[in-house]
């Protein structure tokens, strides 16, 4: 989970999204080789390349209230040096994605896969985006410190505006809330034990992936498509209670409403890892 406040677990789970589609594209821009020089320049080739890329990693911007004071390491810096120069890019990125994601409109940040196919949303941002659009119909103005960080260490030029920039890692966290659910396993004998621990010399029992008692909210909130009620996982009746005392009915319906997402969740692995280690079998 992300170290930033959010206040509900869609738009944090979503701004780890957009965090995972902004980091490769800031990580490739620091690690693109210099342009190579002129022939008669060619002798000082990697003395140029490598001052260009230390100054970049070095330089810090001119407002102190900026966060990222330097990013990526050189590849001859000392281990310790190393890691702080890692610890400073993963803050410069933290402090990109986060004022960048908090600009979106509440809409985006809250997006699931069921609201943007129910309500069309596919077809009003059209993919791939690009910068011009997203200037003139979502991002027409940023935060003038981000620009300003952007600019400073060359993630941006004077012939790339941030919204260009911007414009691939919008489409891919997109791309990403797009992405449909697996589907759930239909009967027991798909499941070959329980999903969560992995037992399977157990009895097993249906859980309602989407509870019963929410049905009604989360089809007229968009949550979920009609269909899709019925999905249920097949769980021994220790995970079962687990799985019920783990979270509420509507956070289960809103936010684990696969077996994959209840297993990215440290807690449930820590218990799937210890209640797999029993080994007793019923009599």
């Amino acid at each position: 989970m992300s170290s930033h406040y959010f206040p509900d677990a869609i738009s944090a789970r979503n701004y780890d999204t957009f965090r995972d589609c902004l980091a490769p594209a800031i990580l490739l821009r620091l690690t693109t080789p210099a342009a190579k020089p002129r022939r008669r320049q060619r002798r000082q080739r990697n003395k140029t390349t490598s001052a260009s890329v230390s100054a970049l990693v070095s330089e810090t911007p001119s407002t102190d209230t900026d966060p990222a004071q330097s990013v990526a390491p050189t590849p001859d810096t000392p281990s310790d040096d190393a890691s702080t120069a890692n610890q400073d890019l993963s803050e410069f990125i933290d402090y990109i994605a986060h004022s960048t994601f908090t600009s979106l409109p509440d809409s985006l940040q809250t997006l699931t896969y069921y609201i943007w196919t129910s309500s069309s949303l596919e077809d009003k941002y059209p993919s791939p985006l690009t910068g011009q659009w997203i200037a003139d119909n979502l991002l027409p103005s940023l935060d003038p410190s981000i620009e300003a960080s952007l600019s400073t260490y060359g993630i941006t030029t004077t012939t790339q505006t941030p919204q260009e920039f911007l414009a691939p890692v919008l489409t891919n966290y997109f791309s990403a809330i797009a992405t449909p659910p697996p589907p759930p396993r239909s009967t027991k004998a798909d499941a070959q034990g329980c999903e969560i621990c992995g037992r399977d010399w157990i009895n097993l029992s249906y859980h309602h992936l989407i509870p019963r008692m929410v049905h009604d909210k989360v089809v007229k909130r968009g949550w979920h498509k009609k269909e899709d009620l019925e999905n249920v996982a097949w769980l021994c009746g220790a995970c079962h209670r687990f799985v019920h005392s783990f979270a509420g009915h509507e956070e289960l319906a809103r936010e684990y409403f696969t077996v994959e997402r209840l297993l990215a969740e440290e807690k449930v692995q820590e218990w799937a890892a210890w209640v797999g280690r029993l080994r007793w079998k019923k009599r």
